[in-house]
């Protein structure tokens, strides 16, 4: 996080040293998963089981990129502004995660280091930006088949969502039965349109790295202005002094674009591993 100055930086150091922000060991009980949260008169708290895998310092990272969005949040806005939307919450773990590999590859010693590393972000952004996707489209199918009334049944939830993994994966892949009842399983869907916005903030936080590593200081305080503004601001506005504009598609464009450029580094350094 070094590209976001010095008080970034010490906020940080604080919190996973002497604040003691993260519960990092398995217990009995201890709930699964990564989490973030706390409350406007306390510092910030992160659950997660940390064992020193590089999707560990991945997690670690994506929720420390919450932690310091609350921390200044609750620093710099009054109590009824601090508690930013989901909207623009995933750009601030995001964000940090597309540090984090950056960093990670430009200190890669080998090809199979630099593959593995390309591979995992390969995967986050699919997962991110394409399966959110997808399953925002499914959320918005079903509601519009309930305000039809047509029935919510078992086997017509299916159809659809095996169309749309048709729609998302092509004909190359082989879906296979039990995938169908995949949505099952998604805790989101119970809070309404909440999964699309896992995809507009990766692509905010794409664009947002890209513009601090090309103007430097410039971008860099209009960032941290936008992570101490929590939801003083409606979301697409608060993003706006970020410097990145999500009413246009350009940013969601260039991810993509991104994504089709991992795609051919890893085959190249794939052929140099042969």
């Amino acid at each position: 996080v070094k590209p976001l100055g010095k008080e970034y930086q010490s906020i940080l150091a604080k919190g996973l040293g002497e604040e003691r922000w993260v519960d990092r060991y398995e217990n009995a009980r201890k709930r699964s998963g990564a989490y973030s949260s706390g409350c406007y008169d306390s510092i910030p708290y992160i659950l997660l089981n940390y064992q020193g895998t590089l999707r560990d310092v991945m997690t670690l990272i994506h929720e420390a990129g919450h932690s310091v969005h609350s921390y200044l949040s609750n620093k710099y806005q009054p109590y009824q502004y601090s508690n930013y939307a989901i909207f623009v919450a995933e750009v601030a773990s995001t964000f940090n995660e597309e540090l984090l590999f950056r960093l990670l590859m430009e200190r890669a010693e080998s090809a199979e280091e630099r593959c593995y590393l390309i591979n995992q972000r390969i995967e986050d952004i699919r997962a991110t930006l394409f399966r959110q996707t997808q399953f925002a489209e499914f959320e918005l199918k079903i509601h519009e088949m309930g305000e039809r009334g047509i029935p919510l049944t078992a086997p017509a939830l299916k159809e659809y969502y095996s169309e749309l993994n048709r729609d998302y994966y092509g004909k190359e892949l082989v879906i296979d039965p039990v995938i169908l009842g995949e949505f099952l399983r998604i805790p989101h869907f119970y809070s309404n349109f909440y999964v699309y916005q896992y995809a507009t903030g990766i692509s905010a936080a794409f664009a947002l790295v890209d513009k601090l590593m090309k103007e430097g200081e410039s971008a860099r305080e209009s960032y941290l202005e936008f992570l101490s503004s929590g939801a003083s601001k409606y979301p697409l506005e608060l993003l706006e002094i970020a410097g990145v504009n999500l009413r246009e598609s350009a940013p969601i464009q260039s991810l993509v674009d991104s994504f089709k450029t991992l795609i051919k580094s890893l085959e190249k350094e794939i052929s140099s591993c042969k």
